[in-house]
């Protein structure tokens, strides 16, 4: 499998045949001429996992690829003339690779905030990325992306999340400003469980897992 970061939540994952961007939102970056899509996964409504108006720019050179979303943002989408498929925790699409789906809410970020519905994506068994909640699959993960510098996330909680996932490789997303991320990097490698390796991806330099 191959992973490229366009952004903090932006990723795209390519195996076998299959190339699925995740999350292309507003601060993803490169993606005009990013062409060859087979699906587009978008976890949550939110503007930094969605941008409808890119999305749809991206859709001009990707007219084949389908997109699967939870059901707020397929709300959001059909709006702007997308068609989207709308998913729930217990689903399986198949999009060249098997797309389980898992999870139904976004984490809490305050309670006087409005609770959206969010999913995350287990993609060929391999690659999970649970957009802005902490969900637990109910099978190993080989691949993890992992959220260090959300509004809605205390470092303690990720690092407990690490620990419970346990992935081989953990790539870190929503890493907003660089010098968090880098003190981020640091502690998550020291108290990550014995046996993963934190890997993070260079924007637009694709790497191979």
């Amino acid at each position: 499998m191959k992973l490229q970061k366009f952004g903090p939540c932006c990723l795209l994952a390519s195996e076998a045949s299959s190339r699925l961007l995740i999350d292309p939102g507003c601060f993803s970056t490169g993606l005009d001429e990013l062409g060859g899509l087979t699906g587009i996964l978008v976890t949550h409504v939110h503007d930094d996992h969605l941008d409808v108006g890119r999305l749809r720019a991206l859709l001009t050179s990707n007219p084949d690829a389908q997109i699967v979303s939870d059901v707020a943002s397929a709300v959001a989408l059909a709006d702007a003339g997308v068609k989207a498929e709308a998913v729930h925790a217990g689903d399986e699409v198949d999009l060249g690779v098997s797309v389980r789906v898992y999870g139904n809410e976004h984490a809490v970020i305050h309670p006087d905030l409005p609770s959206v519905p969010n999913v995350g994506y287990l993609i060929a068994d391999r690659f999970f990325y649970a957009g802005d909640a902490l969900t637990v699959p109910d099978r190993p993960v080989e691949v993890l992306a992992l959220p260090i510098g959300a509004p809605w996330l205390k470092m303690a909680e990720a690092i407990e999340w690490l620990r419970v996932v346990r992935p081989r490789i953990a790539v870190p997303v929503q890493d907003y400003q660089h010098v968090i991320a880098e003190m981020a990097y640091h502690v998550l490698e020291r108290l990550g469980p014995n046996g993963t390796r934190l890997m993070a991806l260079s924007a637009g330099a694709p790497a191979e897992f």
